[in-house]
C-alpha cells in the first residue's frame, strides 16, 4: 500500500477504546444496511448502466488515515472519459484559499464539473447522496468510518498546509461533521476546523448524532442543527 510523506501534527491520541468501539459501531451497520443496500445498489447500477456508457463504479485513489493510500468507491455519476483538468485545477485552488465561495452556487462550490458532465441518473445521485452507497465497502474493509472527515484526492492533499494534515489523524468517513454543519459554501480552512473539533470531541455518542444530523440533511432535506 502507498503511502504520503506527511508532517506528523501536533494531536496526541487519546481513548484508545473509542476506535474498538467506533469499529464495532461501522461492522454493525454495514450488517444492518446490507439487505437494503443490495436491492438498492442493484436498482441504481441498472439505471446508471442504460443511461450512459461506461463502468458503474467510479474508483478513485484517496488519502486516507495517517496519509495512506486507499482505492474508494462511489457510483460513477458523469459521463465517461471526460477531462478532468479544469475539476482538478479547481479543487487545488479551493484547498488553497483561492476559491471565494462568498455568493456562489453552494452545488458549484463542491461540484464543480458541467453540468453537461453529469449524466441524468448522476444529478439524482448526487442530490440524494446515493452515490456514495458504494462506500460501505470501503467501511467493511476498514479503510473508511460511516462518520469522519472526507478523503481528498492524493494531488488535493499536496497542496495541505502543514496543519491541515492533522485531519489525515483521522480514519475518514462517508459523513462527517463539515458536511453536515456548513454542508455546501464554506471554505476548505473552515472544514478542516470542523475536522480538529470533531477530533477533539470524538466519541459513541457523538458520532451517532453526526449520523442522525446526516439523516436529516439527507433524507429529510433539514438543516444541521
Amino acid at each position: 500500500m502507498s503511502w504520503l510523506v506527511i508532517e506528523r501534527s501536533r494531536i496526541v491520541p487519546i481513548r484508545p477504546y473509542y476506535q474498538v468501539t467506533k469499529r464495532l459501531l461501522d461492522l454493525t451497520l454495514c450488517v444492518v444496511l446490507l439487505p437494503l443496500f443490495i436491492p438498492l445498489a442493484i436498482v441504481v447500477a441498472v439505471l446508471i448502466k442504460i443511461s450512459s456508457p461506461g463502468p458503474i463504479l467510479f474508483v478513485q485513489e484517496r488519502a486516507g488515515k495517517d496519509g495512506r493510500y486507499f482505492r474508494l468507491y462511489k457510483f460513477r455519476t458523469m459521463h465517461h472519459n471526460i477531462d478532468r483538468t479544469s475539476h482538478r485545477s479547481f479543487m487545488k485552488a479551493f484547498v488553497n484559499g483561492k476559491i471565494n465561495v462568498n455568493g456562489a452556487d453552494p452545488a458549484q462550490v463542491f461540484k464543480p464539473a458541467s453540468q453537461t458532465h453529469i449524466t441524468a441518473i448522476g444529478r439524482f445521485l448526487r442530490k440524494t447522496s446515493l452515490d456514495e452507497l458504494p462506500q460501505v465497502l470501503n467501511v467493511f474493509r476498514g479503510e473508511m468510518s460511516f462518520v469522519g472527515p472526507r478523503p481528498n484526492v492524493t494531488w488535493e492533499v499536496e497542496e495541505y498546509q502543514s496543519w491541515h494534515n492533522e485531519r489525515l489523524e483521522l480514519i475518514p468517513g462517508i459523513t462527517g461533521l463539515a458536511q453536515v454543519r456548513g454542508r455546501s459554501g464554506i471554505l476548505f480552512d473552515e472544514i478542516v476546523h470542523y475536522d480538529i473539533e470533531y477530533f477533539k470531541r470524538r466519541s459513541l455518542k457523538f458520532d451517532l448524532l453526526i449520523l442522525w444530523w446526516t439523516v436529516q440533511s439527507v433524507v429529510l432535506g433539514k438543516g444541521a442543527q
